[in-house]
């Protein structure tokens, strides 16, 4: 037992305070210097991370209290991105598990929940933002504890979780909450840590191992593995043995190792079982694999990650505008980026197909996918993607689709409306429990095909009240035909530069998702139809002179603002014949086969074979 380390993960749905709680144990532990200007939600350092506000990737932090070192792993929330979680669970010997004192139990409070108790962790309840409007915190601990007894906890488990209550964002924690007496600091917690998470269970003495939970990357260095040891220790040059995937054995040398101390890495000459260390030096090292001592080759097993449920196609661009925006528009580099991917980011999948061009990419869900298409564009890569579908298994003969738990909270006015919408997708109702604040928590369960879309929809039923969660449930046997897109497409009728007097007459017809002066081309979506049938609009027609008219006089024509798309509202737009081209400055939408005339060949023969 190593009685000075203490190994702990910190797990939760999102938005429900991990991060600012971590920045707020960092500050008490003499992290930052007295004047230091510290951003918020520190450990969020990737730029995807602060602008959409949520965890991606899991990171390593410790910190020092009464002589032991914490070594810390701030988890994402979101279900997308649950590899992150998993993995990060390898490295922990217990997890304080966060939970809203307003919204309570959540569905990925239930997954991370489930990945902890299955590997026997210490579980802490925290119950975050006691302080906040509305908060039931007592409620919200009978909701835990429930869930436990709902996930088959043993009760050992249940027992031995202790609670205890905090506001991340004001930085205390108590075990005896008192509205009106709050502790000043986050004392209560550090102690419960100590005394109630064990130390790290390791031999100290027998040869080095240690299984690489996660990948570091260093422009100078290159890979890092990073793990917990699990046995002996490690010095720096020391020889090295990997346990690979395929069963063999590959040989390497520990150029650098490091320990985290805050929020940087310490180079270290030595260190030993039971702590976090990051190891340079083997360039091809992987996630998964087992880092041993050469003379004593024993593999460690790696967690089972779950199988993703989304895949889309990732192609060169053959639009007439490829090649234009992007860096990197081969083939090759398409090829080199997605394989490079996988080095990291354990839930993805990537296939190559029977032409050189494309590349099947499997992930959790939409954010999972749109995460990795965004970080690609950013880095200058230039490429069009499918729509997202569900992958389907074979389970006892019976074709068998992925099955969400879907959770709505809405104003108690718009129940109706939501349960339709969800039951016109194949959805089925399961529970239905009232929140504070007239508000109703809906709980479905749903074909992941039928989620495709739905959240836009349901934001617009709902004038943007509604809180969308899901999470994947199991899989059950097909449940029949969704309808997919309600309404057609505004679709260019031939290459050139948008001007206001076509997109005057065009906007008559829908929705617009361009502005005037806009290059397009033939077959580019420009909006969304009024209607189910996609139709044809000239967006550069120009306004004819004549002898009482003058061309420029179009200026007075009001344009309505266009909707602007994001990403994902792309993804969620797209058909099965269309395809979304992604480049570092713009996302266009487009039929696959841009020729109008082609394309009306196309329908028809499709109409024929039906």
């Amino acid at each position: 037992m190593r009685e000075n380390i203490r190994n702990i993960a910190i797990i939760a749905h999102v938005d429900h305070g991990k991060t600012t709680l971590v920045d707020a144990m960092l500050a008490q532990c003499g992290t930052f210097r007295e004047n230091e200007q510290v951003e918020e939600r520190v450990m969020d350092s990737n730029d995807l991370e602060r602008e959409r506000g949520i965890t991606i990737l899991a990171k390593n932090t410790s910190l020092k209290y009464k002589g032991v070192k914490i070594n810390i792993i701030d988890t994402p929330g979101h279900a997308d991105f649950g590899g992150e979680v998993e993995r990060g669970l390898e490295m922990v010997d217990g997890v304080l598990l966060l939970v809203d004192a307003f919204e309570g139990c959540m569905p990925q409070t239930r997954f991370v929940l489930t990945k902890a108790l299955a590997l026997g962790l210490k579980i802490i309840i925290v119950v975050n933002k006691v302080d906040r409007p509305n908060a039931r915190p007592y409620e919200v601990v009978n909701e835990v504890l429930e869930l436990l007894i709902d996930l088959d906890a043993t009760d050992e488990q249940i027992d031995s979780a202790p609670v205890i209550y905090a506001s991340g964002r004001d930085g205390w924690a108590t075990a005896e909450y008192n509205p009106e007496r709050p502790k000043d600091d986050l004392t209560d917690l550090f102690e419960l840590i100590l005394h109630d998470i064990p130390c790290p269970d390791c031999d100290e003495d027998g040869p080095f191992r240690m299984l690489v939970s996660n990948i570091d990357y260093d422009e100078y260095t290159g890979r890092i593995a990073v793990g917990k040891i699990d046995r002996g220790k490690i010095t720096t040059n020391m020889p090295l043995a990997v346990c690979r995937h395929d069963g063999k054995t590959g040989h390497g040398k520990a150029a650098r190792i490091y320990t985290f101390d805050g929020l940087t890495k310490t180079v270290s000459d030595e260190v030993g079982a039971g702590d976090v260390v990051a190891v340079s030096g083997i360039s091809d090292i992987n996630i998964g694999e087992t880092i041993c001592a050469p003379d004593r080759v024993e593999p460690l097993p790696f967690v089972k990650i779950d199988e993703p449920v989304l895949s889309m196609t990732f192609s060169v661009n053959d639009s007439p505008f490829a090649g234009k925006e992007g860096k990197f528009v081969t083939s090759r580099h398409l090829r080199e980026r997605l394989f490079r991917e996988l080095d990291s980011n354990v839930a993805l999948r990537v296939e190559e197909t029977d032409t050189t061009e494309a590349f099947i990419v499997s992930g959790r869900g939409e954010l999972h996918l749109s995460v990795l298409i965004e970080n690609m564009r950013r880095e200058g890569y230039e490429f069009q993607v499918s729509n997202p579908v569900v992958i389907y298994k074979k389970i006892d003969g019976v074709k068998c689709e992925p099955i969400e738990r879907l959770t709505v909270d809405v104003p108690n006015e718009y129940t109706g409306v939501v349960m339709d919408g969800v039951i016109n997708r194949r959805g089925e109702l399961v529970d239905m429990t009232p929140t504070a604040q007239s508000y109703t928590r809906l709980e479905f369960l749903i074909p992941s095909r039928g989620l495709i879309g739905y959240r836009s929809e349901l934001m617009t039923a709902t004038k943007g009240t509604g809180v969308v969660n899901s999470i994947l449930e199991g899989y059950e046997p097909y449940k029949g035909d969704i309808q997919g897109r309600g309404r057609g497409a505004l679709i260019a009728w031939e290459d050139g530069e948008t001007i206001t007097y076509g997109l005057y007459n065009a906007q008559e017809r829908g929705t617009l998702f361009i502005g005037p002066n806009v290059k397009v081309y033939e077959g580019m979506i420009v909006g969304e139809n009024a209607r189910l049938e996609d139709v044809t609009v000239n967006v550069c027609k120009k306004k004819h002179a004549t002898n009482t008219r003058a061309s420029g006089s179009d200026d007075a024509l009001r344009l309505t603002p266009p909707k602007l798309m994001s990403l994902e509202q792309c993804l969620e737009f797209i058909n099965d014949d269309e395809l979304l081209e992604v480049t570092p400055k713009s996302l266009r939408m487009r039929k696959r086969i841009l020729n109008t005339e082609l394309r009306g060949k196309a329908a028809g023969r499709a109409k024929k074979a039906l």
